[in-house]
């Protein structure tokens, strides 16, 4: 099986190095900058559950170095989303299906509607793992997951090949029969963690200490259950709850890629997440209080 990971940061490299350590032919398709690091340090994963180090990485700049693809694995942010169009348009027309595993929904709509709904599947992850100053991944959590499944009949094939080669690899895969369902669920979690975290610069511990600023948290939940049954999505008040428990027991120092982010004043997911949110519930008639409220918090710092 031959993937092309696009987005060769902390995530693409550690399943990248887990797809070519089960077998699969890797290719990373990097920006110039990354494809020099890659070349000077190699790949190499420092993980909790056992490290890896690919001695030859396959690294292109360029998707004409590119002959026949089955998948593309696509771990960009968000905010990275329209640059990688016109590469996902050459591996689409070279035979690749498309596993984005970026945060959110909104970029469902965008791919299928740039590519053709038969090329996007569905996917998702969770993982904690950053990169050093070699960008080497250092891969910090017991949990590497991956959730992936077809979003049209003729993806079932593809979804086959992928579980065969994860039930190989040294991650925690599934095969979702209810793919749609797993992204929202996830939407859901990662647009009130980040969402709360971002706005009052903290981590998730203070958070829960004081019912009146979980209460936000909480909001979020139910605004985003809302938005899903709205678009037909099975979301319910057990999907809340279970989330919510999962929130409560998040390690006290434990916080999201976005409060990261903005401690490091880097670029923020906000305009995909939560601003996707607003955009989407906007388009069904659904006032979203509580997730407009946190948008209008963390959007002064976007671009800090």
């Amino acid at each position: 099986m031959h993937i092309v990971v696009i987005g060769a940061g902390a995530l693409g490299a550690y399943f990248g190095s887990r797809f070519e350590e089960a077998g699969a032919n890797v290719t990373f398709l990097v920006r110039e900058k990354r494809a020099e690091q890659i070349h000077a340090h190699g790949i190499h994963v420092n993980s909790t559950q056992g490290d890896y180090t690919i001695r030859n990485p396959k690294v292109i700049t360029n998707t004409a170095e590119v002959k026949t693809v089955d998948l593309v694995f696509l771990s960009v942010k968000g905010y990275h989303l329209q640059g990688t169009l016109e590469s996902l348009n050459h591996l689409t027309k070279k035979g690749a299906h498309v596993l984005p595993v970026l945060n959110g929904i909104e970029h469902i709509r965008t791919l299928q509607e740039q590519l053709g709904k038969e090329h996007v599947v569905g996917g998702l992850c969770s993982i904690f793992a950053t990169l050093n100053d070699k960008g080497h991944v250092a891969h910090s959590s017991d949990f590497h997951d991956l959730i992936f499944g077809p979003l049209e009949p003729t993806q079932t094939n593809i979804c086959n090949q992928l579980k065969a080669l994860t039930d190989q690899a040294n991650i925690s895969a599934n095969y979702s029969d209810d793919i749609l369902v797993d992204l929202w669920k996830k939407y859901m979690f990662i647009n009130a963690f980040s969402g709360i975290t971002t706005a009052v610069n903290l981590p998730i511990g203070p958070v829960t200490d004081h019912p009146e600023t979980f209460h936000i948290a909480e909001m979020i939940l139910q605004e985003m259950k809302q938005l899903a049954n709205k678009y037909n999505v099975a979301l319910t008040e057990s999907h809340v709850e279970s989330t919510k428990k999962i929130l409560l027991n998040l390690n006290r120092d434990g916080t999201s890629s976005m409060h990261q982010d903005r401690r490091k004043k880097q670029t923020l997911e906000v305009d995909h997440l939560h601003g996707g949110a607003v955009r989407l519930a906007k388009a069904v008639e659904l006032e979203l209080p509580f997730t407009e409220a946190v948008l209008g918090l963390i959007k002064p710092f976007e671009n800090a």
